[in-house]
């Protein structure tokens, strides 16, 4: 690289980390984790979910931790909606962005929130069209990008036509999500070079982000996989906390100081200080009382001056 490009980290652990925990966490416990992130650095945070508090317990306080959040400059929150509801009171609730989450097959989209793939499709992109029209901004996961548990490897020509709905409705953002874990950087590559080829290298690099799992330990290739196509952002969760609870084999998402650290040694910007990760680990261990880590914790705990 002619000079230091920067990637852009958007920490999920606050939502997709702590939605399915067993240890409840309180509201003040949230902003806690929230605020240990915002000092390490991280800009871009995924801070709940408007989802039914019947569904997913551990999200109930979406409205109070959206009052709560620490006002400092060039924060980006978001909130992720399940439907229009889910929309209506996040927007009642003061959020400024918001993401939809569309699994790109049939069973997928039952098991996660009762619909067909049809209507899922309509909800999520009227969804996407009425925050157009409110200026919000909106975010549009397309889940199981690559594989699903229920129904195996997805054909990549679904992924580029339910990009296409979305950026048509207005999307400022598609995220490329491999819900399980299951893709390999070959998979991922293969996907990304169809989805420039429809969309050019501009829209790829500035409207198009990725959210991968550590499943089978293959996390931080396919970033590297993805970075070669001009993708600069990418979701991650502080710890590897975290998976979706209607997905088997989720299990841990991209761990945050795990991406921090590969893109620093590749020469990379993140703008995310390692050592306030670290401490940010630290209290989000408190709050669900057990310990946390990706793939470099036991180097990353070895160092004395990291």
């Amino acid at each position: 690289m002619s000079k230091t490009e920067i990637v852009t980290i958007n920490e999920v652990g606050p939502r997709d980390g702590l939605q399915n925990q067993k240890v409840p966490v309180n509201t003040a416990g949230k902003l806690a984790m929230i605020h240990a992130l915002v000092k390490a650095g991280v800009r871009h945070i995924e801070v709940s979910s408007f989802v039914s508090p019947r569904a997913v317990p551990q999200m109930a306080d979406a409205a109070q931790v959206l009052e709560g959040l620490p006002a400092e400059d060039e924060m980006h929150y978001s909130v992720l909606v399940p439907n229009q509801k889910g929309y209506q009171r996040a927007k009642s609730a003061g959020a400024k962005s918001v993401a939809v989450v569309l699994s790109a097959t049939e069973v997928m989209n039952q098991k996660n929130i009762n619909m067909s793939l049809a209507s899922s499709r309509t909800v999520c992109n009227s969804v996407i069209s009425e925050a157009k029209e409110d200026g919000l901004e909106s975010r549009g996961y397309i889940s199981v990008a690559f594989s699903c548990p229920f129904e195996g490897p997805v054909e990549p020509g679904i992924i580029l036509e339910l990009a296409q709905e979305m950026l048509e409705s207005g999307a400022d953002e598609i995220i490329i999500a491999d819900t399980i874990g299951a893709a390999c950087p070959a998979e991922v590559s293969g996907l990304f070079r169809l989805l420039t080829e429809r969309f050019g290298a501009n829209t790829m690099e500035n409207r198009f982000s990725a959210h991968f799992h550590d499943t089978r330990a293959m996390a931080l290739s396919n970033v590297w996989a993805a970075l070669q196509w001009g993708i600069r952002k990418f979701d991650s969760s502080i710890g590897g906390l975290g998976g979706c609870p209607f997905a088997p084999g989720a299990s841990g998402n991209l761990a945050t100081e795990d991406a921090v650290v590969m893109l620093h040694q590749c020469g990379y910007d993140t703008g995310i200080d390692i050592k306030g990760l670290m401490k940010a680990i630290e209290v989000s261990e408190k709050l669900i009382q057990h310990k946390l880590g990706g793939r470099m914790m036991p180097w990353l705990s070895s160092r004395k001056n990291i």
